[in-house]
């Protein structure tokens, strides 16, 4: 991936327009072809997660605080995201031998054994393709999150700085979200399945035309506030 053009997109730019302006790849584009190697051996994503979900996480660097609460916190709801065909994926700009020392430190003083990959991105070929470094906040990388979907699409990117450790039932919140927004062809509302209003119920996607919009009425399992506000439980 190449970027020769970083200046700031005005309105009424197409998306392929900003995406020619951006560092890196946006919701909706598809995962880039990489080769990386990780403490697994060597890998070529997205190919390597084809059919399956993944979340690419980014940390600033191992033998760090933070970074290893959040590796305790991935590896303890594993079981939670094989349960959502969901495998993880970290990353940093250390080389692979000291992602291997860290991960024997965190078995041994922890009692948790990581048994997902980490790239060693010590060069940052990678963490820069993905856009997970921030010159502002240093040479490192920040803590980026990429939800990528069996189609290799990427669905969500979340970006944390370095001293904020990442909300894990927040990235399983929107991983099962983005799993029940496509089988359901829903919408979801804030804080689902907890929202103050509708508590867990999924909102329908509003009409397109003014023929559909003149006939939506509450029916069935469908409660309608209006003709572009309707909802339902699943």
């Amino acid at each position: 991936m190449s970027v020769t053009d970083k200046s700031t997109p005005s309105r009424g730019f197409a998306h392929s327009d900003i995406a020619e302006t951006s560092s890196f790849p946006l919701i909706g584009d598809k995962f880039p072809s990489l080769e990386v190697k990780t403490t697994h051996g060597t890998m070529n994503m997205p190919d390597a997660y084809a059919g399956k979900w993944f979340v690419l996480f980014s940390h600033p660097g191992d033998f760090t605080p933070v970074c290893t609460t959040e590796f305790v916190a991935f590896q303890k709801m594993r079981g939670d995201f094989d349960k959502l065909n969901c495998e993880l994926i970290g990353l940093s700009v250390d080389q692979v031998f000291s992602h291997m020392k860290w991960t024997q430190w965190i078995k041994e003083n922890l009692k948790v054994e990581i048994t997902f990959p980490i790239i060693a991105d010590d060069l940052g070929k990678v963490a820069m393709a993905l856009g997970m470094i921030h010159p502002g906040k240093g040479p490192n990388t920040v803590r980026a999150v990429f939800i990528v979907d069996p189609e290799a699409a990427i669905r969500l990117i979340l970006f944390y700085p370095q001293e904020i450790g990442r909300n894990m039932d927040e990235i399983i919140r929107s991983l099962k979200a983005l799993q029940v927004a496509d089988k359901n062809k829903v919408a979801l509302p804030a804080n689902w399945p907890n929202n103050d209003f509708l508590g867990d119920q999924v909102i329908v996607p509003p009409p397109g035309d003014e023929k559909t919009a003149a006939t939506r009425k509450t029916s069935g399992d469908m409660v309608c506030e209006d003709w572009w506000f309707c909802h339902k439980k699943l």
